[in-house]
């Protein structure tokens, strides 16, 4: 397949970074992804549109080339058939994403969700500047029902060699992921958790004998509290560290965080950095490719789909965040003289006009229509949020049952 000089460089640049893809399998990646670019979508039908009138070719031929990008090595045509697995290339992909980074500190986040009632994707994300990059991911039927330990195990086998062991890995998951067995594993690589845990539960206070409720540390907004202890009850889930919680105006719940820094070295508003996955879901839906508007069924077939929806989303937002990063602070809107405190609910590290990813999809469909070559960005993350907090004892408890921080 002929391919313009931008597709040749853009491929080169694919198989630098995943050097075990061969380059036919790195050409169809760079075209689709380039694809997906132009057309803001990653449905097999209107990627295979744009790039059949891009290339000259027969739009049948070009779609389904790109079907069996995603089909498994025994639906593919041609001879010798290679298996096309998918997890060798999260940590090409997550190596791809450090040696841009200008930074030593990495907020990784992991997130469950799903579409509908075909798929539950669990995903691994590098935040960065309100969005988030797949890395790893794994693709279920929403249907199946089971345990998602294996999963999340194996993709933090498959990633974590890609990170120097001098930077600090701060991991971040919601709720539903706070289980002491993560917790173990992710001290056990030298990154640092920072699980939110639920409110049904006890606290048991270091030095202290007894529990008390969870829920009852920080009583009401404007509450904060930091120690050291155990969390829950039974020989299998308990859970032993320091521990922040913080409610502050304006939110419905408070944040129970469990981690393993020091308080010196913390502060609970990290836990917003978790939010950055969210709209790296939305990135991947309504706001970037929408993807739930796929007719995929089989959740193998949508994996592979996912290489190239990971790879595009790395390119755009790294050309994105470039060029975000240049833009003055004098020229930002002051969040607090726009919207006065108590009406605001949300707060946010930096307030955009327009989203990383759009800049990054305007910025490469301006080289494509002037004939340029591709941008190619770096990730200039965000310095993480610090923001002092004064400790106070809740006044519901009593002043022996949560002691001052170690």
């Amino acid at each position: 397949m002929s391919c313009p000089p931008r597709v040749t460089a853009w491929t080169l640049v694919i198989h630098t970074h995943v050097p075990h893809w061969s380059t036919p399998h790195a050409t169809v990646l760079a075209v689709g992804s380039l694809g997906m670019a132009r057309a803001r979508s990653g449905a097999l039908t209107a990627v295979s549109a744009f790039l059949a009138t891009w290339l000259g070719r027969k739009e049948p031929a070009v779609r389904q080339q790109w079907r069996e990008f995603c089909d498994a090595a025994t639906a593919t045509r041609g001879t010798p058939r290679r298996a096309r697995a998918v997890e060798p290339c999260f940590t090409p992909l997550l190596a791809w994403v450090v040696a841009q980074w200008e930074r030593t500190q990495l907020a990784v986040a992991l997130d469950a969700t799903t579409l509908g009632d075909r798929f539950t994707v669990l995903a691994r994300s590098v935040g960065d500047r309100g969005c988030a990059i797949p890395v790893a991911w794994t693709v279920l039927a929403a249907t199946a029902k089971h345990a998602w330990r294996r999963e999340w195990l194996r993709m933090r086998r498959q990633v974590h060699r890609a990170v120097p062991r001098a930077w600090t890995v701060l991991v971040l998951a919601d709720r539903g992921l706070s289980a002491r067995w993560l917790c173990r594993r992710i001290t056990r690589l030298g990154w640092h958790p920072f699980l939110r845990i639920t409110l049904g539960g006890t606290f048991r206070p270091t030095g202290q004998v007894r529990g008390v409720p969870l829920k009852t540390s920080v009583p009401e907004p404007g509450a904060t509290w930091q120690g050291t202890g155990i969390a829950f009850k039974g020989r299998h889930r308990q859970l032993h560290g320091p521990r922040r919680a913080c409610w502050e105006s304006g939110y419905k719940a408070p944040w129970l965080i469990l981690t393993d820094l020091p308080p010196e070295a913390r502060t609970a508003c990290w836990y917003g950095l978790r939010a950055w996955i969210e709209q790296g879901c939305t990135s991947t839906t309504r706001a970037g490719w929408p993807w739930q508007r796929t007719r995929m069924t089989q959740p193998d077939r949508a994996a592979r789909l996912w290489r190239a929806v990971a790879v595009a989303t790395l390119w755009l937002l790294s050309v994105g965040g470039e060029a975000d990063a240049m833009i003055p602070a004098s020229t930002v809107l002051d969040v607090p003289a726009l919207v006065p405190q108590p009406t605001r609910t949300r707060q946010a590290t930096c307030l955009r006009l327009v989203r990383v990813l759009r800049r990054g999809w305007a910025l490469i469909l301006v080289a494509l229509l002037d004939q340029a070559p591709l941008p190619l960005g770096r990730f200039g993350p965000e310095p993480w949020p610090a923001v002092p907090v004064p400790e106070q004892q809740p006044p519901s408890l009593p002043v022996r049952a949560l002691p001052q921080a170690a």
